[in-house]
């Protein structure tokens, strides 16, 4: 019985070698890329705030000026109005005014300012050489960098959305080949674990290399399977879509047409209009609301403020934890543009397991999910993840260049016996 079952698993294992190679294969210079710009953009905000640090960094001189101060100042310095603000307590951080003149679309321009002295460091409208080279690292990582070429390589779709296709079809190979790598691993090494769990450093380079593939891939098993299996949420609108209701965060989407944008953008331009709403929201404090916050959520922390169009609608808060082993995870408020008093809550920490699981897909997929204690491992497991099609190709090729050596001896002696 047991030669049986020894060769019916030898039939299994030989299929999913298979399966393992070829994904591995057909998806391997795009996997490189993908993971090789997604180390470097593991540590996207440490990079820009090291590289351009007079944008996020400033001297102690006195004391802060409050948050409204600043407010007056950039609105009348910039002609414009605030609609959004990012704050820290961090006595040497510049702190963020999110503005937008009248009548312009978009999210607005955001503006880095000293907060002891109301001083413009930068807005996100200047493109430095930092911006610009994290910016590439972001489109290979999501585009294959087609969204920079103008002219359109298909008639039936978009560069971009043929990077974000090419892109997830390499992540799903990425992240089968991860998978059967486990089936492929674990009996084989079952009893000997701790041998495949080492490297062995005095063995010929071949040798080495096929310990690298292997033992690398094990210790960073869990992080590659991570971030395999949320890389395609940006990717595919079903696989989104599917995440969601997985994981208890769908919502349908909004209507459109009649009933549903055009009739928000009618309603919001009569609320522009009187002249009594408008008075009630330029009142709002945003001392008041930094306030408000720190009393409902009395923890250290950085905050995100969206100020509504409406005077009707609430005022929207973020906040987010800060330290090295900070969680992910904002806990959000919305406060009444008349009192300030709280008309909803929705802490982190209260939401079910599935639910912060299914809210958290983009820091698992970073990596911040506990902070930079975590994007340690995350950086670590993403070079891992970039050598493995590397060491895994050589694995074959060596293979691939014995098969031949093995049957010219005996073909020899079988000459010499005729």
């Amino acid at each position: 019985m047991q030669p049986k079952k020894s060769t019916a698993w030898k039939s299994i294992r030989n299929i999913f070698d298979e399966i393992h190679l070829y994904a591995g294969l057909i998806s391997g210079l795009v996997v490189i890329a993908v993971c090789l710009s997604g180390t470097i953009y593991v540590y996207n905000t440490e990079i820009r705030e090291f590289m351009d640090s007079e944008l996020y960094f400033v001297e102690e001189s006195g004391v802060r000026m409050s948050a409204d101060e600043l407010k007056n100042s950039l609105e009348e310095s910039t002609e414009s109005e605030v609609v959004g603000l990012m704050w820290s307590e961090d006595p040497d951080r510049s702190v963020q005014f999110t503005l937008k003149k009248e009548g312009e679309e978009g999210r607005g321009t955001t503006y880095y300012v000293n907060p002891y002295s109301a001083e413009i460091l930068g807005n996100t409208g200047d493109k430095t050489k930092t911006s610009e080279f994290m910016g590439y690292m972001f489109s290979l990582h999501r585009w294959l960098l087609l969204d920079r070429i103008e002219e359109p390589i298909l008639e039936s779709m978009g560069n971009r959305d043929l990077g974000r296709f090419i892109n997830g079809v390499a992540t799903l190979l990425f992240l089968l080949g991860v998978i059967t790598g486990i089936v492929i691993w674990v009996p084989n090494k079952v009893k000997s674990w701790k041998q495949g769990l080492k490297i062995k450093w005095s063995a010929n380079w071949k040798r080495i290399n096929h310990d690298l593939h292997n033992s690398l891939a094990f210790y960073s098993l869990i992080f590659l399977f991570i971030m395999g299996a949320t890389g395609p949420f940006w990717s595919y609108g079903w696989y989104r879509e599917g995440w969601q209701k997985t994981w208890d965060t769908y919502q349908e989407p909004a209507p459109k047409g009649e009933n549903g944008g055009e009739k928000a953008k009618k309603e919001a331009k009569s609320v522009r209009g009187n002249p009594e709403e408008e008075d009630k929201l330029a009142m709002i404090s945003l001392e008041d609301i930094l306030a408000k916050t720190n009393t409902e959520l009395p923890y250290a922390g950085n905050i995100r403020v969206s100020i509504p169009s409406k005077a009707t609608d609430p005022v929207s808060v973020s906040k987010y934890r800060v330290g090295f082993f900070a969680r992910a995870g904002a806990d959000q408020l919305k406060l009444s543009s008349a009192d300030l008093s709280v008309v909803e809550a929705s802490l982190f920490s209260d939401l079910p397991f599935r639910q912060q699981i299914g809210r958290s897909v983009k820091s698992l997929h970073v990596g911040d999910i506990f902070g930079k204690f975590s994007k340690f491992l995350w950086f670590v497991a993403c070079l891992i993840a970039t050598s493995l099609p590397i060491t895994g190709t050589l694995i074959w090729w060596n293979k691939r260049k014995k098969k031949p050596s093995k049957k010219k001896p005996v073909t020899r002696q079988v000459a010499e016996m005729a």
